[in-house]
């Protein structure tokens, strides 16, 4: 499928209006993430890496958040567990609508046995059942902070012995210098990829409403704190961190 061109906020807006995952987003995504998110190839890559090694037979692996399918493709093309089924959430009807054009042309291309099945829903209301891998992919912070804890919690309670969670999230830190380096060094990272001073200022506005990025070590102690064995990061550009937790 051809790539559109991110230019949402290209030019000056009179209004800024809350960042939301619409048909418009939709539609450049792909774009818009890979120009956005410093290492974000590596850690789909790695999504799937992950997964082969971490999916058991006879179990269920989650995309929580799954956007237009990035995760679920890396998971799909490497899972070699038996009877594995991946479970793709995500509350935007545009996402879920182009994610399942995605899953058809991958299942033609690739031939895979892994079955997908998608849905558009809250993650907060999806039961997690006889899972080997639940993926959170810069999921969590659009959650409202209150809310957080329990989803983890029921991620927990779904996972089987073993089983892992991949949290990855735009990350802030404590040390306000070293906090506002990794803001500036991440607006460069925006720059070289071809976005204007108005785009960064503008999208900032929008995410800011409702994207509450939290230190990696509030991460790693309320995962400990829920029961995992295990959690810490395993990649980490500039204010973008991928943990790994294990059950």
């Amino acid at each position: 499928m051809a790539q559109s061109h991110d230019k949402i906020y290209a030019e000056p807006l009179s209004h800024i209006d809350i960042f939301s995952f619409d048909e418009q987003v939709a539609s450049v995504f792909p774009d818009m993430i890979q120009r956005s998110v410093p290492g974000y190839s590596t850690i789909i890559a790695m999504i799937g890496d992950i997964a082969e090694r971490y999916a058991k037979p006879d179990s269920h692996c989650y995309d929580l958040g799954c956007s237009l399918g990035a995760a679920t493709l890396a998971m799909r093309h490497r899972i070699k567990a038996t009877q594995c089924t991946l479970i793709s959430i995500d509350n935007s009807q545009a996402m879920i609508e182009k994610c399942q054009q995605h899953i058809d042309t991958d299942t033609l291309r690739s031939g895979s046995s892994v079955p997908v099945t998608l849905q558009c829903a809250d993650i907060s209301s999806i039961p997690i059942e006889r899972a080997s891998v639940v993926v959170l992919n810069f999921t969590l912070q659009f959650i409202p902070l209150a809310q957080r804890r329990a989803i983890l919690d029921d991620i927990y309670q779904g996972l089987l012995p073993g089983g892992v969670l991949i949290l990855s999230e735009k990350v802030a830190f404590d040390d306000t210098p070293h906090h506002d380096l990794m803001v500036d060094l991440h607006h460069n990272f925006k720059r070289a990829n071809g976005y204007s001073d108005l785009e960064i200022a503008q999208k900032r506005t929008a995410l800011e409403q409702v994207l509450q990025p939290e230190t990696i070590e509030t991460h790693r102690q309320r995962l400990k704190s829920i029961g995992f064995n295990s959690s810490d990061v395993w990649f980490q550009c500039f204010n973008f961190a991928s943990m790994i937790a294990v059950k």
